[in-house]
């Protein structure tokens, strides 16, 4: 972090600090939503496949595979038959489409019918009269507003720090200021890790927020409806910067000296608990 307030372009917005981005291993999701799959009544409840928020499309593929029990790699390669609905901005890449629930799996269910489900799921949820209505009014089409959604579910702390997370977002992108969030980073290099490097600012990707201006071309993840809430009605604030200094001490401010002094009490707390 420099001492005097940069260009633009050298901005650091923020690192997460303490909190993992990714859950991996067993899934318990406590806000999953249940989505029924038209599963005739008198067939036995079959077993169910649960989608955290903010899961990559990776995990969704092979958490798939698992449930199913098909070979590793199956699910991934079942993506250019499935038909899969998505919008033409999507490109064909379900990523922020595989909506985070929890999802009944019968002995007919194939890779394709899961996937149909869950972005048949996301489109209903994304295409609603609220997330329609706040993506007009940010400015953005349904599309980003997700991909926005995505980063919000990557970089906040806590639920109730969504909301913030988002305007930051917004207020970096009107006044012409590069995101700088080093989930984008994670998310190009496919990793996990709370430290990004000086390197890692400067890799060639699309994903990378410190160098490109505006979002990343996709989602980095799939966002749960909070995230999509806070991305589709941010509250009011002038906010450009954010810290998580520890443990549900998240900092807000629009003044980058205040921003240098929270990372610097959050680095001298990581040094003192390593």
């Amino acid at each position: 972090m420099q001492t005097k307030t940069p260009r633009r372009g050298a901005i650091r917005l923020t690192r997460r600090g303490w909190t993992a981005l990714i859950v991996t291993g067993a899934v318990v999701a406590a806000t999953a939503v249940a989505v029924p799959l038209l599963i005739p009544d008198d067939k036995p409840r079959p077993e169910s496949l649960t989608i955290p928020e903010g899961w990559r499309s990776a995990q969704v593929y092979g958490a798939i595979d698992k449930a199913l029990g098909v070979p590793s790699g199956t699910t991934k390669k079942a993506l250019p038959k499935a038909d899969l609905r998505l919008p033409g901005d999507a490109g064909g890449n379900p990523e922020g489409y595989l909506f985070p629930a929890t999802y009944p799996i019968s002995s007919q269910s194939t890779p394709a019918s899961v996937l149909s489900y869950m972005v048949n799921t996301a489109t209903k949820r994304f295409n609603g009269g609220q997330v329609t209505a706040g993506a007009d009014r940010n400015a953005v089409n349904v599309y980003q507003t997700v991909t926005i959604a995505s980063l919000i579910e990557a970089e906040a702390g806590s639920k109730a720090d969504m909301g913030k997370v988002a305007r930051v977002i917004y207020n970096r992108l009107d006044q012409g200021m590069p995101l700088q969030l080093d989930s984008t980073i994670n998310y190009a290099l496919n990793r996990s890790t709370l430290d990004t490097r000086d390197t890692d600012t400067k890799m060639n990707s699309p994903y990378n927020t410190y160098a490109r201006m505006g979002l990343p071309p996709t989602p980095i993840g799939n966002p749960g409806e909070e995230a999509v809430r806070a991305a589709t009605s941010p509250p009011q604030g002038d906010w450009l910067y954010f810290v998580t200094v520890k443990p549900g001490d998240t900092r807000f401010t629009s003044s980058f000296e205040e921003q240098q002094k929270n990372v610097a009490e959050f680095n001298k707390i990581k040094n003192s608990a390593s």
